[in-house]
């Protein structure tokens, strides 16, 4: 029993060891994938498209990469990038396009093979996201390839700056004048917060008490809401 104890503890350890091998490869490559190829949130999917070899590489590693809710940075910071670069590669698959919806099914037809499974870009969303963590940050890195999203990162999630960048980034996106259009008596929103707003009124919140959380200059509490159009054109450089 005793050895039977330390054969099981030695395979956890290697195990364990394996994964954390595996990921950091994971988000080396997404990293570098997404420094040489984004710039000030704008994508160079023509340049990607004449060279896929490095998003094919990085797509391989993040279908053999299988990740628990028990590590949750790690969790979190994969799905984040898989998103992220699945959009991409959806986008490298149709070029040239003017918009991901210019490819039917972009976000709920086509499927990914990412963390060991065929799944579609809504479902990393809602099911490996939203529905696990119920994070509303999360709205400001899912970035789904059109210039209506907040910019995409040229740096990969990692575990150890998730929370950083979840903050920072969606500080910069309620803070931007042009995500968050105020004016004396009304204040325009980004469809976003419509089309997900069961996420920023929970726990008797609002979506101004969740805006200001963020917001330097606050918005008054009496405004009127309304949303303007989402803008589809691919987030192309």
């Amino acid at each position: 029993m005793i050895r039977k104890g330390w054969l099981f503890m030695l395979f956890l350890c290697f195990s364990s060891h394996l994964l954390f091998a595996q990921a950091t490869q994971f988000f080396d490559e997404a990293d570098t994938f997404l420094n040489t190829y984004v710039s000030e949130g704008k994508v160079d999917y023509k340049a990607i498209y004449a060279h896929p070899e490095l998003l094919h590489s990085v797509l391989d590693k993040a279908s053999e990469l299988v990740v628990s809710t028990s590590e949750a940075k790690t969790y979190q910071a994969f799905w984040i990038n898989a998103y992220n670069l699945a959009v991409i590669k959806g986008v490298v698959d149709n070029f040239p396009l003017d918009s991901p919806l210019d490819r039917k099914g972009f976000f709920d037809e086509v499927t990914y093979n990412m963390g060991g499974e065929n799944i579609t870009l809504n479902d990393i969303e809602n099911k490996k996201l939203r529905a696990v963590f119920g994070d509303a940050r999360y709205h400001f890195v899912l970035v789904c390839g059109a210039i209506g999203c907040p910019p995409l990162l040229a740096k990969a999630f990692r575990p150890s700056n998730l929370e950083h960048l979840l903050e920072e980034q969606t500080i910069k996106a309620l803070n931007d004048s042009s995500f968050i259009r105020v004016s004396e008596d009304e204040v325009l929103l980004s469809e976003i917060f419509k089309w997900y707003i069961e996420d920023f009124v929970k726990n008797g919140s609002t979506e101004i008490k969740f805006l200001n959380k963020y917001r330097k200059e606050k918005i008054a509490v009496q405004s009127k809401l309304s949303y303007y159009p989402y803008d589809w054109r691919l987030n192309s450089k």
